[in-house]
């Protein structure tokens, strides 16, 4: 391992003993709040530490050489690994602030958490750190295992209820796939290789069948876990039905931890050698899945929902990104590998700061107006000014405007795509001129569910008295979201010394430098591309909002002249309302009306029904919207009927006579162990 990475051959690296004494200490504090229920406090002070713990500890990793740690326990035959190198660092830096920023709202809302929730919340983040630092196969399934059966607890028992016991169950059966298809391709993979660790299979990277066979389980494995298309369907169910922390946790670490996964497996530890072939799925299915997530976000009427749809959109980004470094890899076009990969890591710490803080927005508003649909929202602006200012800023960022940081890594990856001329064969340049158009497409829809999220949650006038009457988010939760807002703008303003800092992770994932492309307060991708400087951008911005502002003051009437509110034609709203007809402003399925009757009927199925009443009638005219995602026709409905015929001939089971019970025991016994021999050979 020290030959291919570098790493530090100390045999017990201090940094890696403080990462794991942190695991130990979230193991303890999860024992702690399923032994003690009402430890939450407690329990989240340790995540709130371990979290900080986690940045420290990838900054360390950035900065030095790679240090790796073989523990004293683990299966017969294969001891448990730690190694912390800067592609581990980077992610596991995600994980520390995604950590913290939940970590510090749950502090704020210890006292209604579930005993579960408290007792599962740590293990789920010593889950995810655990399969980050992995150095052999053996525990990144370990981690990523405990990763999924920690959140699928969290998501089935956060709260009593029946439909989230139900995307439980879904995000079980994904979960189950998702481990099985990366424990085949593992173990496909050692086969061959002679080993489980990642320096063995980095210096075995896999070829022909073997190679194709392998990434399709990764991708299926990985896929199923990040919410990439056509395996998302459990995301928009799963993220909304767990508690608003762990939601927010879910969407900003653990989807990237599946990331992580791809980038270490196809990248890295499959080298440079693949073809050309390679990196094509990861692109095709990262557009698919940006641009039916942005689209989903663009109709969803859920807040929680329509924030997972949106980490749908920007996961198909990440995922096409690293496709696109796959390809330029394998036309020898290292710069422009180093390129996308940097977009990919850019895009993914900014995605996980701006969409942890709008998912504990939406916890907020939950608390705060009493409901998460937004025909039921509304003036929130007023009530929860500082909520709405910081949600503002995240929702600027999650809609890709600059200088903000959701701009700075599509940018990247807009140029990445416009330099794929320069790949021969005209199949790949035609491929990579549609995904071109599908990223500027999924950039656009996502501007869109972004403003209309903002415009009917935050804008306009309440449309209901809890809306009117809702208080603002407690200190603590205040605090998170500052936090992530705050972060938003700092990574907006300084891609370059960003990209500076992930040096060293391209290098390991692609084994290229982006050093000359990444400056103090520029980006400059080289080959006649446009630059781009965020700071000067934002002093430009700054400028123009202080003459504007200048101006009002100067030329606009001493005192404001009040009127009527446009009632876009209706009658005016009877006393008992006094903040206005709920049904005067736009409703959710109103304002996606022209997305839907567009791409909604081709791509999602949209359906739209016109209730006129009779003449003389005077009930208003009611219409009805919806859509149906083409996975759930496509996959989970083939899947429901052979779990039904499943179930059916196991019943059947029960009557078979004792001979043939053990003929099929013995029988199965053999196939494995001829399964087990041919893998050997």
């Amino acid at each position: 391992m020290g030959a291919i990475l570098g790493v530090n051959e100390d045999s017990h690296p201090p940094v890696l003993i403080l990462f794991t004494c942190l695991l130990a200490g979230l193991v303890v504090a999860g024992l702690a709040g399923a032994l003690w229920p009402k430890a939450g406090r407690g329990v989240a002070c340790v995540c709130l530490l371990a979290a900080l713990g986690f940045v420290a500890i990838a900054l360390f990793g950035l900065l030095r050489a790679p240090s790796a740690m073989v523990l004293p326990i683990g299966p017969p035959g294969q001891a448990l690994s730690l190694v912390l190198d800067p592609l581990a660092a980077w992610f596991l830096l995600i994980l520390g602030l995604s950590a913290a920023a939940a970590s510090l709202y749950a502090l704020a809302d210890a006292a209604h958490a579930a005993p579960r929730v408290v007792a599962g919340f740590p293990l789920f983040v010593a889950g995810m750190a655990l399969s980050l630092l992995a150095g052999d196969g053996v525990t990144l399934l370990l981690g990523f295992e405990a990763m999924s059966l920690a959140s699928w607890v969290l998501v089935g028992y956060g709260h009593a209820d029946a439909a989230n016991r139900q995307a439980a169950r879904l995000y079980l059966c994904f979960a189950l796939l998702s481990g099985l298809c990366l424990a085949a391709a593992l173990a496909l993979w050692a086969a061959s290789a002679g080993g489980i660790g990642l320096d063995v299979l980095r210096a075995a990277p896999p070829d022909g069948w073997r190679a194709a066979v392998i990434l399709a389980l990764v991708l299926a494995g990985a896929g199923s876990k990040a919410g990439l298309v056509p395996l998302h369907g459990w995301l928009p169910l799963a993220h909304p039905a767990a508690p608003g922390h762990v939601s927010a946790l879910m969407s900003s670490a653990m989807v990237k931890v599946a990331i992580y996964v791809m980038a270490r497996l196809l990248l890295d530890c499959a080298g440079p050698a693949q073809p050309l072939w390679w990196g094509v799925p990861l692109l095709a299915l990262g557009a698919a899945s940006a641009v039916l997530g942005a689209l989903r976000a663009a109709l969803e009427e859920d807040t929680k929902v329509i924030l997972a749809c949106s980490t749908i959109e920007n996961v198909g980004l990440i995922v096409a990104a690293l496709g696109l470094a796959a390809i330029f890899r394998a036309a020898d076009l290292g710069a422009l590998a180093a390129l996308a990969t940097g977009a990919a890591l850019l895009h993914a710490l900014a995605h996980s700061v701006f969409k942890a803080g709008l998912f504990l927005a939406a916890a907020a508003v939950l608390t705060g107006a009493g409901s998460r649909r937004l025909d039921s929202l509304g003036g929130l602006i007023h009530a929860m000014p500082a909520t709405a200012a910081c949600a503002g800023v995240l929702a600027a960022a999650a809609a890709a405007l600059p200088p903000l940081s959701g701009f700075a890594g599509e940018w990247l990856l807009v140029q990445s795509l416009l330099a794929g001329w320069r790949i021969g064969p005209l199949p790949m340049q035609v491929g990579l001129a549609a995904a071109v158009a599908l990223v500027g497409l999924a950039a656009a829809l996502a501007a869109a569910a972004m403003v209309r999220l903002y415009g009917l949650v935050f804008l306009g006038r309440p449309r209901g008295p809890r809306s009117a009457a809702a208080r603002e988010a407690p200190p603590l939760a205040r605090a998170a979201l500052i936090g992530c807002a705050g972060l938003t703008v700092l990574i907006g303003l300084a891609p370059g010394p960003l990209l500076r800092l992930a040096e060293e992770a391209v290098r390991t994932a692609v084994r290229q430098n982006i050093a000359d492309q990444a400056q103090l307060f520029l980006l400059a991708p080289g080959g006649g591309a446009t630059a781009y400087a965020a700071p000067l951008l934002a002093l430009l911005l700054a400028a123009g909002i202080a003459a504007l502002y200048l101006g009002m003051r100067r030329y606009s009437p001493a005192e404001p002249v009040l009127g009527p509110a446009w009632g876009c034609g209706f009658l005016p709203a009877p006393p008992e309302l006094p903040f206005g007809d709920p049904l005067a402003q736009p409703s959710a399925a109103g304002f996606g009306q022209p997305l839907r009757r567009m791409l909604g009927s081709s791509v999602l199925g949209a359906r739209e029904v016109v209730t006129m009443p009779e003449p003389g009638d005077p009930a208003p005219a009611r219409l009805e919207a919806g859509f149906a995602d083409p996975v759930f026709a496509g996959l989970l409905a083939p899947l429901a009927a052979l779990r039904d015929w499943l179930a059916d001939r196991a019943e059947r089971l029960r009557d078979m006579s004792l001979r043939r019970c053990l003929s099929l025991s013995f029988g199965t016994l053999v196939a494995l162990l001829a399964l087990l021999a041919w893998l050997e050979t």
